[in-house]
């Protein structure tokens, strides 16, 4: 019985742990909106649109903090590699986040 009990949680764990990245890939599907590209790298969520300027694109990343993601754009020729403007923080099921992360898409 105690080992039945064992083996189900570490199942448990093991589940969780893929459902980590899975929920980053929903979110982005749920974020989906015209005129931006998202992609998942690196466990954050990358969009970015053409700003006019070959290869020099806006692009606004959702990595991990806090409670959900924090949200931050980027003009046309920063370093994506360092902070960027905060736009916001995003929380919640997947699905609402994908939501929020939507319309501070629209609003950037």
């Amino acid at each position: 019985m105690v080992a039945a009990v064992i083996v189900t949680a570490v199942t448990y764990c093991a589940e969780m742990a893929l459902s980590a990245s899975n929920d980053i890939q929903r979110v982005a599907a749920a974020a989906a909106s015209p005129g931006w590209e998202l992609d998942v790298v690196d466990g954050k969520i990358v969009a970015t649109r053409d700003s006019g300027v070959d290869g020099m694109p806006f692009t606004v990343i959702a990595r991990k903090g806090g409670r959900g993601l924090k949200v931050a754009k980027y003009q046309p020729g920063d370093d994506i590699t360092v902070e960027g403007e905060d736009i916001g923080e995003i929380s919640g099921n997947p699905r609402d986040m994908g939501r929020a992360l939507r319309t501070l898409l629209e609003e950037a």
